[in-house]
């Protein structure tokens, strides 16, 4: 599900066969994805009007690539990089690019709680839209999630419907692009492998990112003030997703999901304490309601797989 993502890194995670289960070390996994999460947050805020996001897509996509490289190559698995699915990554990785940029504008415009609570509606998004790219049929459960995470994002974003924020706007725009990528990144992996996937995403949204940094001219090359940043940015991106993938394969999506909304108390204290941003009750009360939905799909899922034991269901977040 987040921003991710990517902040939204290809995830496949089938739910664990009975006895496999491992709670307490998903959760440990999971402290991990809700710490890289943030400090990529954290970090964008920290480089705020000192770098554009193409500039920062570049340099994480960069570093991303690299670590890439060397984590497939010590495990043996660069030679499931293939070039016969072209077509779809370049899709996939162009929606994805969008709503990276959209995510890393939000963060610069709007209180950091409120970006990941709209981002949180992601999930909602794939349940709206993947009856028409997936097949997957409409349930009632599926209807009355996305309906509760409406009303959520209705509560935290409160529209001016005469002047919208461009923020509210920007993460909006990134919560739906990330949906869209799941889908993408859903139906790529019935043949193509996470090597694969992650070494196109990061070699081409490098390409994105820095012929649109270098577009308009005008390029803010990485200072001793900001690389740190960056660095941070890149790394944290990729572990991010790395932590989640470890923690829904010891446990099933139902359990480590409603550990990751813990991300938006977090990011609601950080905001306070460094940023001077309020702890807004409403933008929580939204929250609830978009993590309720969310919460009562996975579970409305996870009772309909109990119903098909022998069928293997694969996710994406």
């Amino acid at each position: 599900m987040t921003p991710p993502d990517p902040q939204n890194a290809p995830l496949p995670a089938a739910a664990p066969a009975e006895g496999e289960v491992h709670p307490l070390r998903a959760a440990l996994w999971m402290t991990g994805s809700i710490a890289s999460f943030t400090a990529m947050a954290v970090a964008t805020r920290q480089i705020k009007g000192l770098h554009d996001t193409f500039e920062i897509m570049t340099v994480r996509s960069a570093i991303g690539f690299v670590l890439v490289l060397a984590i497939a190559g010590t495990m043996g698995r660069l030679h499931e990089v293939r070039a016969n699915r072209l077509a779809g990554h370049l899709a996939r990785n162009t929606v994805h690019f969008a709503g990276q940029n959209l995510w890393l504008l939000a963060l610069t415009l709007i209180p950091l709680a409120q970006v990941f609570a709209i981002e949180f509606t992601s999930p909602i998004w794939v349940l709206i839209l993947s009856p028409f790219f997936l097949g997957e049929r409409i349930t009632r459960a599926r209807v009355f999630a996305a309906l509760l995470g409406f009303a959520g994002i209705l509560i935290v974003a409160r529209p001016d419907f005469s002047a919208i924020e461009l923020g509210v706007l920007a993460a909006a725009g990134s919560a739906i692009s990330f949906a869209l990528t799941n889908i993408a990144t859903k139906a790529l992996t019935r043949a193509e492998s996470i090597v694969s996937i992650l070494f196109w995403l990061t070699l081409m949204q490098f390409f994105m990112g820095a012929i649109l940094a270098g577009y308009d001219g005008a390029v803010s090359w990485p200072t001793a003030q900001t690389l740190p940043w960056l660095v941070l940015i890149g790394c944290a991106g990729l572990l991010a997703h790395l932590c989640l993938t470890s923690a829904l394969r010891l446990a099933p999506a139902s359990f480590v999901m409603p550990i990751d909304f813990a991300r938006l108390p977090l990011i609601a204290l950080i905001g306070a304490l460094f940023y001077n941003e309020p702890i807004d009750l409403l933008v929580i009360l939204g929250a609830v309601l978009i993590v309720a939905g969310n919460l009562y799909n996975i579970r409305s899922e996870a009772r309909n797989r109990a119903k098909l034991p022998h069928r293997v269901t694969v996710t994406s977040s």
